[in-house]
């Protein structure tokens, strides 16, 4: 390849990476600008004066303060839930050989790739039979078990990151299969159990059809149903307010990410642990 048709590729790439993050940035641009102009629109515009009374309409307990908790409630125990089943269905994947091995992560892949929307009318017709419909327990269920195929795939990936030897000289202390697993696997792999585990937050936080059709009550709606409200009918929409809204909305994601993220420096203590 010359040296000119290689610039040429390289800058059809960069024109194509900067369309790409045009469609990224924009968006963003516009929830930001909306959300202090008390005359948003569609269009992405400077705001004429800046306001906070958007933020102050949709800072209320019904609007913000009891669908926020509900959305931790869900999404938390979802994720909690997720990353301590995957991770004991991941363990014994990793290090034991079977033959049914790969039959059975060829199906849990089968599972990541079926539609949300196909599994709806039996689960739904399941939790009616269960007396389970407007349950929270009952929906954070359903959301982890939706969430295990691929936090099964990541966390056996994560676990062969770990040497056996580590776990043999526990068994050579005396130790089980549950206390080394507990003791010496979870440990090193905390980076990946923190990817696992933002990974499943943030698949919960943005979920909208699951809640919208197993929860019913007002009280017990997350932020994701309850975004819904400011879009009135006939299509009218309250801008200014949806932007607001949908910054605060995104606020305990990012908090979830800075502070989870802190762990993800711990791969040098597999570095420590092997050395020698």
């Amino acid at each position: 390849m010359s040296l000119s048709s290689g610039r040429t590729l390289r800058g059809v790439s960069n024109v194509i990476l900067l369309v790409i993050g045009l469609l990224f940035v924009v968006p963003m641009i516009w929830v930001v600008l909306a959300s202090f102009d008390r005359t948003a629109s569609f269009s992405v515009a400077w705001p004429k004066d800046f306001t906070l009374d958007n933020f102050q309409a949709v800072l209320t307990p019904d609007l913000a303060f009891l669908p926020l908790l509900n959305s931790l409630l869900l999404s938390g125990g979802c994720a909690i839930l997720t990353v301590v089943v995957a991770t004991l269905a991941a363990y014994p994947l990793s290090r034991y050989r079977a033959r049914f091995n790969k039959p059975f992560l060829y199906v849990i892949l089968f599972g990541t790739c079926l539609p949300i929307t196909a599994m709806m009318v039996p689960v739904y017709s399941l939790f009616v039979i269960f007396n389970l419909i407007d349950s929270l327990p009952g929906t954070i269920v359903f959301l982890a078990a939706t969430s295990l195929p691929i936090a099964i795939w990541m966390m056996k990936n994560f676990i062969d990151g770990v040497p056996v030897s580590l776990e043999e000289a526990a068994w050579v202390d005396g130790a089980s299969s549950m206390r080394t697993l507990a003791s010496v696997v979870v440990p090193l792999m905390r980076p990946g159990i923190a990817v696992v585990f933002i990974f499943v937050f943030v698949n919960s936080w943005g979920n909208f059809f699951v809640p919208f059709v197993l929860l019913q009550s007002p009280d017990k709606l997350p932020a994701s149903v309850s975004i819904f409200a400011f879009f009135g009918q006939h299509g009218a929409v309250a801008y200014g307010q949806l932007a607001a809204y949908s910054l605060v909305y995104s606020v305990p994601v990012l908090a979830l990410y800075v502070l989870v993220s802190r762990v993800l420096g711990g791969t040098s203590a597999l570095a420590g642990a092997v050395k020698g």
